[in-house]
Formats: structure tokens, sequence, C-alpha cells
């Protein structure tokens, strides 16, 4: 089985297990994906994943876990780096609007480019940083990049009394969870990740 074969294996077998309507043709754009970071990986330093198989599974599939919890408003993906996991929630959802927000000028550029060749109209991609980010999305995703109370100080600006933060987490939240100011009110899922035998958690934090 050729390399791109074993990939969408993965991938189709990861998403039966999570037991999501992807169809083949999202499917196959999920994999141009991870053949575009491949590529671009071996000029700029995207992600410190080389693998293509672990790829599918630590970006993929991980992305997709928190798929059933992500609502269906416009959603911004704070810190997206290479377009985790914007461009995975993107493909799956092409009726939804995303904003994919990061510092990185060199990760912006690969992101801008893989909207191109993955032909997501429903992308736009923000070179800047959240702190001067002005529009107040429904939602705003994140693979977590810091504490809890620390990321919501910094997006206190955009986020109104209806918008949720969806924290990607890759372990226990509890903690956190009680230390919240007292305006904010948050709750966590436990995800399981098809492939990884790694704690991952899903934050959800709403004024309260």
């Amino acid at each position: 089985m050729s390399l791109p074969a074993q990939l969408a294996d993965t991938l189709a077998r990861g998403i039966d297990t999570l037991g999501l309507p992807l169809s083949d043709d999202q499917q196959r754009q999920l994999i141009h994906y991870v053949e575009l970071l491949v590529k671009w990986n071996q000029a700029y330093n995207l992600t410190a994943i080389r693998d293509p198989q672990e790829m599918v599974t630590r970006h993929l599939l991980d992305s997709l876990a928190v798929l059933p919890f992500v609502g269906e408003g416009d959603t911004l993906d704070v810190g997206t780096g290479a377009g985790i996991p914007g461009i995975i929630l993107a493909v799956s959802r092409p009726q939804q609007s995303f904003t994919l927000l990061d510092s990185n000028g060199k990760k912006t550029r690969f992101v801008r480019q893989a909207r191109r060749e993955l032909g997501l109209d429903n992308v736009e991609v923000v070179h800047g940083r959240v702190e001067q980010y002005r529009k107040a999305p429904s939602q705003i995703i994140c693979r977590a990049f810091a504490s809890l109370s620390d990321m919501l100080a910094l997006m206190t600006s955009i986020m109104t009394d209806n918008t949720r933060l969806l924290a990607m987490k890759a372990a226990s939240t509890e903690d956190e969870l009680a230390t919240l100011p007292a305006q904010w009110q948050g709750h966590h899922h436990t995800l399981t990740v098809p492939g990884l035998d790694e704690p991952r958690t899903l934050v959800v934090v709403s004024k309260a």
C-alpha cells in the first residue's frame, strides 16, 4: 500500500471510529493538507511532527475529535499555527466561516497557500496578534497555548456575552476551571482520539 493510501486508510478508520459524516472528497482534501504540510515542513518549521502518519493522528484526528462540540456560528481559530484545527474544521464544515489568526508570518503564508490549494472559500487568514484583533466571533477555538485565565485575559475584548471559548487541552483542567474568574463559567469534555493513547480534553468557557 502506497503512503497516500496508508494515510487515507488511517484517516478513514479514525473518522469511522469518531462517527463523523465526512465525504470521500473531504477526506481527500484532508490528506492533501497533510501532503502540503509535509512538503512545506522541509523548508519551514511549521510543526514538530515530521511523520505523515503521526500528522494524520495528531493533527487531523485530534482536531476532528472536537467537531461535535463546535457550534455552527462564525469561528475564530486563535494561534492557528499551520492551520490546526482551523483548516481541518473548515474542510469538515464547508458552509461555516472560519477566521484563522496567527502572529507568525511563515505560518500564515502556508495557511493561505493551503486555503488556495484546498479551495476553502469559507476561510479567512489573518496575520496578527489576538490583542489587536477586533471582530467578536460566535466562538473561539484554539489549541490551548496558556492557562485558561491568561487566555481569557487576552481575549476579553472580543468575547461578548454569547461568545464561547473552546480550548483544546492535553491534560486535566479541573484545577484551572476551579480558579476561573467569577464572570466566567466552564466545563470540560474528555476526548478520545483514535490511535492516540494520550489524554485530550476540550474546555468550553462562556460568560456566567
